[in-house]
Parts: C-alpha cells; structure tokens; sequence
C-alpha cells in the first residue's frame, strides 16, 4: 500500500520542535488581551453558510470565491468559516450574551479556511488571534482595541511596523460615497479589470481594494471616503484620532483602506510591516468596526468592533527579524536503568517527579546503556540517572549534567525532587544575573 506522505496543498504541519514557538505566541497575545479585559471564547470550525452570506456579504471575494462550502448528509449548506468575528457575533446571540453587561470582550485563537493561492503568509488553512468587544459605540472602544494590538506588536519587537487607519463612515453617508465612486469608475470602466467591473456594479469601494497595478492607478484619483463622511461619522474619527495621540500611539490616514468584508463602518485600520520578507503582503493585523453587523444577523442594534492577526504571517516576520523565542521545556532528569528490578523503579521515580512538577523521563524502549545515553542527548536531558543493582540496593546515585559532564551525589528518595529543584533555582538565578549585567552595561 502507497504512504500517504503529503498534506493537502495549502497548508501545514506544526512539528514538535517548533509548537513551542506557536504557543509563546498565541499564550502572549491572549495574555495581554486579559489585561484588556478581554476573555476567550472558541467556536466550531464550520457554520451555517448563511452566517458568512449575511456577515461577510455576498459581494465579497471570499464569498464569492473563497469560501469552502458543502452540503452535509443533512442537505444542510455548511462553510468552514473563513474568518473569526461572525462566529464570534453567532456565539453572542446564541448564547444571550448581548443582554447581558455590556461591552462583552472576547478573544479567540482560531484555525481558518480560504480557498485561495498560496503563498507566503497566506495558507488555505491558516491561523488567526482576533479579539470582538460588542455592545461599545464610544471612539474611545475603537482606540482601546488599536492600543491593544500597539501592545502585542511592541512585546514581539516587530520592526518597522506603521498603524494606518481611515473611517468608511455609516450607511447613510456611504450611500452617497458609493455614487460618486460608481460615477467616476463607470468613466474608466473599459480599463478596469474583469473583477473589478463587476464590483462596479455591485459594490464600487471593493475596486479600491483591487491589487491589479492598473486598477490601484485608476483609484489613486477616485474621490475620498473621508470627503463624504457625515458629521457624526467625522466627529468620530476625529474623536479616534485624538485619544490614539493622547495614547502616544503613531498613527497615519490611509484612505485607501477600505478593508475586505461588508461589515465594516466607520474605522477600519491595518499594521502594516515594511519587512521585505512578507513581500506585497504587508499587513500584519487589520480590523474596524462593525456596527450593523448583529443587527444584520436577527440581533438588537448593538455596535461593535474588533481586529485579527494572522499569525503564520506574524511569525514569519518574528524569525526574520531574529526574534528570540524562548527555549522550550527540556528534559529535566532522564533515569537510565539496567535491568527490570531498575526500569520498574525508574518508572515509578519518573512518575513521581512529574507529580511534583518536573519534567522527567525514562526508558520506553528497551535500549542498552549506550542508546539510552546518546537517547538522553537528544531529549536535550539535563542530567541523566544510571540505575543499576547497586544503586537500588544503595540508595546513592550519581547526577550527571550532560551539557558539562559534571556529576553530584543525590538520593533515590523524596530528596531527589529537592535536589532538582535548587539545581533549577540556581540556574534561574544565574540567569537573572546575567540579564541584570546585560542591562548594567
């Protein structure tokens, strides 16, 4: 029988020696977003299709060409969801949070499914950590999740990173935004792409959006969403802006952010990184706010907002920039026994210590001392065990650190878990030391 050896195209695995990186991540972001006060929440990986039809918008690419969609044995139309924050609104509604204290703060690490080219930063089956804060009209919201995600990039150290944002306004002065852009577009209709003269008619701003080098040209003279902006609208982004300069968080107009699904209103942003790595696609973490959303899927009017990173695209960008992720959890003592009178011991000593904490191991295998040792290696063990006749009878063992060759009595009893704890205190106090001295000079 042929081995299934390769994954679907489009998308990854997560091999062992690289989950830790993947876990630093996702547990950093959700930690600041606690500081936030924002909870997690998780949602299934598929959904009625309905759900994306009247969130995301029928117009959109990734309804329209994206979206993995199927009917299940029920003849029920089902669509792995493309994105996190109609879940996120589903869940609110299903469950009656909405009625209850208000805003309702929400994050989430989730998998996501789009059918589209691969490339570097953008799988068919990718990753993002989002946040939703439903039920705040207040600008101040709208700097809050912004400040949110000034913080997560400034703890990973991306460089080079610049906050852009714009406000698309309400449907009421947007209306009349649409008009102006349809009548300037119709004038250049003929030179537009074929995807774009189809927007045309359906939903002019998605032009704006075109990343066709001769559409992007024709929209740098298209009329200005900020021109057209009701005054509610304005006072709004006006009020946005001063609490991001209050913050001292930089900030830049980009009126050519219009983002890439219907539901957005008023502010929409993207950090974007000049990181070269990541070629044209540059955003790192987009969102805005999405105040008809929960009204448009059965819900009371409850204005709402929110942003998602992608984080294949994130780390992608901390490896090219050198960050340093910290070491994963190594093995802390490997028992190596000899004979069966000793493996049976070491299991029940490795169980033991696990109890307590600590990382430990034995051998599974069956191996001899030799294969056990170069074994121990490979774990990245720091001391390793040998435990033999003698020592059973004895009670003393020798502690081998592997990385120096150095070797210390210790005790087959409860004072081995001691032993390996003040090692470990030691070595985390040395490495304080050697972090303040770096700091000193």
């Amino acid at each position: 029988m042929e081995m299934i050896t390769k994954a679907p195209r489009g998308t990854g695995d997560v091999l062992p020696a690289d989950s830790h990186r993947w876990q630093h991540v996702e547990q950093t972001c959700m930690a600041i977003a606690r500081d936030f006060g924002f909870k997690e929440i998780r949602t299934p990986v598929f959904e009625h299709t309905e759900l994306f039809l009247r969130s995301v918008g029928e117009t959109t690419d990734v309804v329209q060409k994206e979206m993995y969609t199927f009917e299940d044995k029920g003849k029920r139309s089902i669509t792995l969801r493309p994105e996190g924050t109609a879940g996120a609104a589903r869940l609110l509604l299903e469950s009656g949070l909405y009625a209850g204290a208000l805003p309702v703060k929400t994050a989430y690490v989730t998998s996501c499914y789009r059918y589209e080219k691969p490339q570097a930063g953008r799988l068919r089956e990718f990753h993002q950590f989002g946040v939703e804060c439903f039920g705040a009209a207040s600008p101040v919201a709208d700097a809050e999740i912004i400040a949110l995600a000034d913080t997560i990039l400034k703890e990973f150290k991306v460089p080079d990173v610049t906050l852009y944002i714009n406000s698309i306004g309400c449907p009421t002065c947007r209306a009349e935004y649409q008009k102006a852009l349809k009548a300037y577009f119709e004038a250049k209709k003929d030179e537009l792409c074929e995807t774009c003269r189809d927007r045309l008619e359906r939903n002019p701003m998605r032009i704006l959006d075109c990343k066709s080098p001769v559409c992007s040209e024709i929209a740098k003279d298209a009329p200005k969403i900020l021109d057209h902006l009701c005054d509610d609208c304005r006072d709004h982004f006006e009020a946005v802006k001063a609490c991001l300069t209050a913050a001292d968080i930089p900030f830049e107009i980009d009126e050519g952010i219009v983002r890439g699904l219907d539901y957005y209103t008023r502010t929409v942003f993207e950090f974007v990184s000049s990181a070269p790595v990541l070629g044209s696609q540059a955003t790192v973490l987009g969102g805005g706010r999405y105040d008809g959303l929960i009204e448009e899927l059965g819900g009371p009017h409850l204005p709402s907002l929110g942003w998602a990173m992608g984080l294949e695209r994130l780390l992608i960008v901390l490896d090219a920039c050198g960050y340093k992720f910290p070491e994963p959890p190594a093995c802390e003592v490997y028992f190596a026994p000899m004979g069966d009178a000793a493996a049976k011991a070491c299991f029940a000593l490795a169980n033991q210590l696990r109890a307590g904490g600590v990382s430990a191991e034995t051998d599974i295998a069956g191996r001899g001392l030799k294969a056990q040792m170069k074994y121990a290696d490979k774990l990245g063990a720091r001391y390793v065990i040998v435990v033999g006749d003698n020592e059973l009878e004895t009670g003393d063992v020798v502690l081998k650190e592997m990385q120096t060759g150095e070797t210390s009595p210790a005790k087959l009893d409860e004072s081995l878990y001691t032993t390996l704890y003040n090692k470990a205190l030691d070595r985390q106090l040395s490495g304080v030391a050697d972090l303040l001295s770096e700091v000193a000079e």
